[in-house]
């Protein structure tokens, strides 16, 4: 047993030279691809309210607004637990993290299935929200700050590929959970318990493949041929601020309201992508095409976190937030033209851009984290700031539905009743681009001081003083 435990401790992680980085992308994408499947759990909405009905909701079946709690909770609980253990996570490595994220979301699955068996949707809550939430919000950031360290001269990049399965997760999700249940379904059973079981151990086995390949380079390591900027950018430390230090800085919360604006003004709109698309365009959008649509927004989502991190990169991160909200803002704006004049295509068009951009802002703040405040602790950083997507995952699906219910009910047509919304959201982007126009470098007086040698450095009490390679 101590044999299994001491392999999942940081020092078992540190790779022996010539070991390629190349392999970390591809570990960290075990973890997302699987973790991204969050996205995909609508399509278990419908058979869940259909549990005793088989083919139509009876007596006694829930309701699809007490179902839909359980991606909230998840969502709520990926925030919490990034925020409470984000440090355990930087410290213990990312072995350690990945091992424990794959328990916690497997085990949410399976906790889940016994709920659906007993029809008890608080042991889903349990399951799914809160055990696979934290299983979330471990494995989300798990790779973070490893990637930034192998891939210092390309952080954007690195963290785009990873977070890019996060947004992609749902393509592969989504199919293998209908296929699953139909596989499975009897005309007394949807299916549902046993697609669980069965997506806890496929992704049990997936993420323990990521948290095997993963390594963390050797202390000094350096990408061949790369040396560090002599003068980096203005916005770019080559110092470290402690997590719980950065927390207390103007620029932690500038960008975290920077990630909810932007966060906010996507998932509302992501939640409502197919009927908004069908209500805005009475008769001339099918379910089919709405459901095709919502298939291009993910594709572009996932895209738009590799392209948009990757050209941080070059334009600078604060520019490229720039670029969000400028754009963005334009684009919302546009929507109820583009209904009030029939332009499917500009709608279309105005939505897909919008939300390459909503899935590069996840990829792009690791990076931008690590420009303000160092690597040292951006791991632990960024578990804080993924409570602005918690805020934001409440906040924005309940803005988009409670304005659109009003709308109707007080006489507006269900083809304009987003318009209102739409400005809204033009707007939370503004006051988004004036929290980024605000950030400005750290205060030195932040940054981390070494202490007198024999004493600890913070956030390092423990650690081996002779860590051992790994094979």
């Amino acid at each position: 047993m101590s044999s299994a435990v001491s392999i999942l401790h940081r020092d078992r992680t540190i790779a022996r030279p010539g070991f390629s980085r190349w392999l970390v992308p591809p570990a960290a994408l075990c973890i997302h691809l699987c973790i991204g499947q969050a996205y995909a759990f609508s399509v278990f909405n419908l058979p869940l309210s259909t549990l005793i009905g088989i083919k139509h909701s009876a007596p006694g079946d829930w309701k699809l607004t007490d179902i839909g709690w359980i991606f909230t909770i998840g969502i709520f609980f990926l925030g919490v637990s990034a925020a409470i253990l984000g440090r355990w996570v930087e410290e213990g490595g990312p072995r350690r993290a990945m091992f424990t994220a794959a328990l916690c979301f497997a085990g949410g699955f399976l906790i889940s299935a016994a709920g659906v068996y007993a029809h008890n949707i608080w042991v889903i809550y349990l399951g799914y929200g809160v055990l696979g939430g934290f299983g979330l919000g471990i494995g989300y950031i798990s790779p973070v700050s490893t990637l930034i360290r192998w891939f210092p001269d390309r952080p954007g990049m690195a963290t785009g590929m990873a977070i890019m399965g996060f947004g992609g997760g749902a393509l592969i999700a989504a199919p293998l959970s209908v296929w699953l249940m139909k596989r499975f379904s009897t005309p007394t059973d949807v299916g549902v318990a046993e697609a669980f079981i069965c997506l806890g151990l496929i992704y049990f086995c997936f993420m323990l493949v990521g948290a095997a390949i993963v390594r963390v380079p050797a202390p000094g390591w350096r990408p061949e041929g790369w040396t560090p900027p002599v003068a980096p950018p203005k916005l770019v430390t080559t110092a470290n601020v402690h997590v719980y230090e950065a927390i207390r800085t103007p620029q932690f919360w500038l960008i975290w309201w920077v990630l909810c604006l932007n966060v906010t003004a996507g998932i509302g709109v992501l939640g409502q992508a197919s009927p908004m698309a069908q209500e805005m365009f009475p008769g001339r959008v099918s379910a089919t095409a709405a459901a095709g649509f919502v298939g291009l927004i993910s594709l572009f989502n996932m895209a738009g976190r590799f392209g948009w991190a990757s050209s941080s990169d070059v334009i600078g991160r604060k520019n490229t937030y720039f670029c969000f909200f400028v754009l963005g803002a334009v684009l919302y704006a546009l929507v109820p033209t583009t209904g009030a004049i029939g332009s499917v295509a500009a709608f279309v068009v105005c939505f897909l851009i919008t939300f390459s951009m909503y899935g590069g802002g996840f990829a792009t703040i690791p990076a931008y984290l690590k420009d303000m405040f160092g690597t040292r602790y951006v791991g632990a950083i960024h578990g804080w700031l993924i409570t602005a997507w918690s805020v934001a995952g409440v906040f924005g699906p309940v803005l988009v539905n409670y304005i659109r219910q009003y709308q109707i009910e007080h006489g507006v047509p269900k083809a304009q009743a987003y318009n209102v919304t739409m400005y809204i959201m033009a707007g939370l982007l503004v006051i988004g681009f004036f929290c980024n126009l605000f950030v400005r470098p750290v205060n030195a007086r932040h940054y981390l001081r070494e202490e007198a040698p024999g004493t600890a450095v913070p956030g390092t009490a423990g650690a081996s003083t002779a860590p051992r390679p790994a094979n």
